[in-house]
């Protein structure tokens, strides 16, 4: 029949076959009511990934060196050392990057940012639970009072302030030595003195002598602490080799990793079962090098302290290099003081035996 005989079908306008696929649709073309929406191209999906691919490759470099932190080589410019010092600040980077995914509208992106903040909280999220306990049956602290310090009498009145039953100071030069002594002596009857570092104590002390650091000077001692309660216990003081950041010959820490080393085979070799670390050790319990005395001591800080407890620089400290490390001993809290002005702040800690 002719097309008359359809008057549905307007004159001249070629009829398209109800069997017609979407296949035959031209490219670009709306789908029809009903029809399924059109897949994304592998080109969609593509430009898609790129969009967050910076930020998945930086969250998953972060998360990567910070559990393989302890892997990094040492052997340029003792690199693997000055990231485990500042390791806790990569956390800094997390919430950075989770902008960068949010704004890339990547999923993918998204998980691998996700990831990197798990890592970080399993490494630190310890630390920032408050572990302090009430009580304590021994108080001590440590300073590093700088050679530098404008007022040694009033930093040494402040510390008595603490009511600590043992101070330890570092970095005490010779021409303020009396000054120190003279007032914390009204106080602390008994001291050890070697070099640059001393110990003011309420308790008896005895043998004292020098540990050698191999640095031809001392800056460290061992000295035997009689306390009720406790009985005898060792107490070394050692203030160990500064490091420095440079741009040629990167973390300068050789000497440092010398003067740790020969420390911890004296507190190894140590008779009495007792033994307490005060100073500044230039390294954190993260760092590396420490590990031949943290690996027979432990931190007051990390087991019942409060947050990281940063001690240097005293106007806005970043990192943690004074110490109370302890073996066979109880810490129960343990703290960062107020500035002194020293460059450093001090270290506190509560004991039981």
């Amino acid at each position: 029949m002719a097309d008359s005989d359809n008057p549905s079908v307007p004159e001249g306008e070629v009829r398209r076959s109800p069997t017609a696929t979407a296949a035959e649709e031209p490219p670009g073309t709306a789908p029809v009511d009903g029809a399924p929406p059109r897949r994304r191209s592998w080109r969609d999906k593509a430009e898609r990934w790129r969009r967050g691919k910076f930020v998945i490759v930086a969250a998953l470099a972060l998360s990567a060196m910070m559990l393989l932190h302890s892997r990094i080589p040492n052997a340029i410019g003792n690199l693997g050392s000055l990231v485990q010092t500042f390791l806790p600040w990569f956390g800094l980077l997390v919430p950075l990057l989770l902008v960068g995914a949010l704004l890339s509208r990547s999923i993918t992106a998204v998980v691998a940012v996700t990831v990197s903040a798990l890592v970080w909280m399993n490494l630190f999220a310890g630390l920032l639970v408050d572990k302090t306990g009430e009580g304590g049956a021994l108080t001590v602290v440590s300073h590093n009072v700088d050679a530098e310090n404008p007022d040694p009498t009033a930093t040494a009145r402040q510390l008595m302030e603490s009511d600590a039953d043992l101070i330890a100071l570092q970095e005490m030069p010779r021409g303020e030595l009396a000054l120190y002594a003279a007032t914390l002596g009204e106080e602390y009857p008994y001291a050890a003195v070697e070099g640059t570092v001393g110990l003011w104590s309420r308790y008896p002390l005895a043998d004292t002598e020098p540990v050698d650091l191999g640095l031809g000077w001392t800056r460290a001692l061992r000295t035997t602490a009689t306390v009720p309660e406790f009985g005898d216990m060792a107490v070394y003081v050692a203030h160990l080799p500064s490091v420095r950041v440079q741009f040629r010959a990167g973390f300068t820490a050789g000497q440092r990793d010398d003067s740790a080393d020969r420390l911890a085979r004296a507190i190894a070799e140590d008779p009495n079962e007792r033994v307490m670390l005060l100073g500044d050790l230039n390294g954190t319990v993260n760092d590396r090098a420490l590990a031949p005395l943290t690996s027979q001591l432990r931190s007051t800080q990390g087991a019942a302290g409060a947050g990281f407890g940063f001690t240097f620089p005293a106007e806005f400290p970043v990192t943690r290099i004074d110490h109370i490390l302890v073996r066979e001993l109880e810490p129960v809290s343990s703290w960062s003081l107020p500035g002194t002005g020293s460059d450093h702040r001090p270290v506190a800690a509560r004991l039981d035996p």
